[in-house]
């Protein structure tokens, strides 16, 4: 819709977007450790204590909520000034990140609730809330950006309050659930203080490989920035296609961290081991799938979300190189998430530094800037990225260590 809007719109979120990703995503580190002892609780039998974990991922959440809204919504013009682009790139990112910063308590919460309920094993409650939170994003982006009923076309800005709308809906029905879930609730109280204590000791590698990632991910960012509001847009374009494949890699990931927690609980080494091989596996098939679709239908898919036919000729070349990533970008991501599962968050942050910045940063620099290959090069960066993190979590999981690890 946004690239319906006007182009500067939808180059905006390439702005607004990786930094609403990487605020949430950092603050959201903790959930790792939500995840491994919720897990390792449910799978002991232990839900009073699971409960209390709960609680006190909740109360983290609100906690950094509150702080990014009264210290970020403020200060979106400077933040969105260090990334460049034109006047209208910046003034759309800005309108988007005040109203997203000023709803992050409810993102974070909402997020927190959904990990929450699927380290307890429950992973189709949190789908069909979010499914109903799509429908409301999408009904409520068609009006807010466009504008309809009397309300004014607000382009950007009505992105960020239709998300904000659905994330409303998603915190009421999600903590409404927790209420009165058979094996996890936030009633109650008593174990709040040792489950943070073992949710510190777990998150502290996660916070420290995100913020690492995302400062990563933002110089990346900023290369693409480099190259053009025309790159910038159809680069955006790329990756509203591509979050098929990042997007299905978290919901295997996320079953198979979730596996991997509950067995090593009950102390089912192997069956941890079985889970993610089947979800390495039906990550496999459903991307390979992706990337055959990427392959023979670039163009439509490039259309849907933009007509610009210089954006789309810029990203068709790129739509190939990403069939390429697809796999290895799924089996990097569900590796990742098992070994966070099973409290091995140093190696998940070790691969980081290697890759994710070394590999990715240089690799993209030598692609698409001394080999002056653009926005192509940008893409060949990333996946040499993907396929060297795949290649070095592969050789963690095929050794036992990682399904040893006390909380």
């Amino acid at each position: 819709m946004l690239g319906r809007y006007g182009d500067d719109a939808l180059a905006s979120m390439q702005l607004s977007g990786p930094i609403v990703w990487a605020v949430y995503s950092v603050l959201g580190s903790f959930t790792v450790g939500s995840v491994a002892l919720i897990g390792r609780r449910i799978g002991a039998g232990d839900p009073r204590s699971a409960s209390a974990a709960l609680r006190a991922s909740l109360a983290f959440a609100l906690a950094l909520g509150a702080a990014v809204a009264v210290v970020g919504a403020p200060s979106t013009d400077l933040i969105v000034g260090v990334f460049g682009g034109g006047p209208g790139v910046r003034n759309a990112a800005s309108a988007y990140l005040a109203i997203s910063f000023a709803a992050m308590p409810l993102i974070l919460i909402s997020y927190t609730s959904a990990v929450c309920l699927q380290a307890a094993g429950d992973t189709r409650t949190p789908f069909l809330i979010a499914a109903l939170g799509n429908v409301v994003n999408v009904a409520l982006n068609a009006i807010l950006i466009f504008g309809g009923f009397g309300i004014p076309a607000l382009g950007a800005a009505g992105a960020a309050g239709a998300s904000a709308a659905a994330m409303i809906w998603q915190c009421i029905a999600l903590l409404w659930v927790l209420g009165r879930h058979r094996r996890l609730s936030w009633r109650g109280r008593g174990g709040e203080r040792d489950a943070w204590r073992a949710m510190v000791r777990v998150s502290t590698a996660s916070l420290a490989e995100r913020v690492l990632q995302h400062v990563g991910f933002l110089s990346f960012v900023g290369m693409i920035a480099a190259l053009g509001a025309t790159a910038m847009a159809a680069n955006q374009a790329l990756i509203s296609v591509e979050s098929v494949v990042f997007l299905s890699g978290d919901g295997f990931g996320i079953a198979a961290a979730a596996i991997v927690a509950q067995r090593l609980g009950a102390e089912k080494r192997e069956e941890a081991r079985a889970g993610l091989r089947a979800a390495l596996k039906l990550t496999l098939v459903a991307l390979s799938v992706a990337s055959l679709v990427f392959v023979l239908a670039p163009r439509p898919l490039l259309q849907l979300f933009s007509p610009d036919p210089e954006i789309i000729a810029l990203g068709v070349p790129c739509m190939w190189v990403a069939a390429l990533a697809a796999p290895f970008m799924g089996a990097g991501i569900v590796m990742s998430a098992a070994l966070r599962g099973a409290g091995d968050t140093r190696t998940a942050l070790g691969v980081m530094v290697l890759s994710g910045l070394g590999v990715r940063l240089g690799a993209t620099y030598l692609f698409a800037f001394h080999w002056e290959m653009g926005l192509l090069g940008v893409w060949l960066g990333s996946t040499t990225d993907w396929i060297v993190r795949t290649i070095l979590l592969g050789a963690r999981v095929a050794r036992d260590g990682w399904t040893r690890i006390a909380l």
